[in-house]
């Protein structure tokens, strides 16, 4: 799971009223991130959506 989590560090976060955050998808580059993202701002413009960088840290 760690690799896989490195290999994609650009999320989709859905911000919830209660200050929760659900993770949409996770993308390899920023180009495909904010692909998905423009087009789920048309499919739900009324949802929340950002585009975050998620590096893994080594413990």
């Amino acid at each position: 799971m760690l690799q896989e989590k490195r290999l994609k560090p650009w999320t989709i976060v859905r911000s919830l009223p209660n200050v929760e955050k659900v993770v949409v998808g996770e993308f390899r580059s920023w180009s495909d991130a904010d692909g998905h993202l423009k087009i789920l701002k048309r499919m739900v413009p009324a949802d929340r959506l950002s585009v975050v960088f998620d590096p893994v840290v080594p413990a």
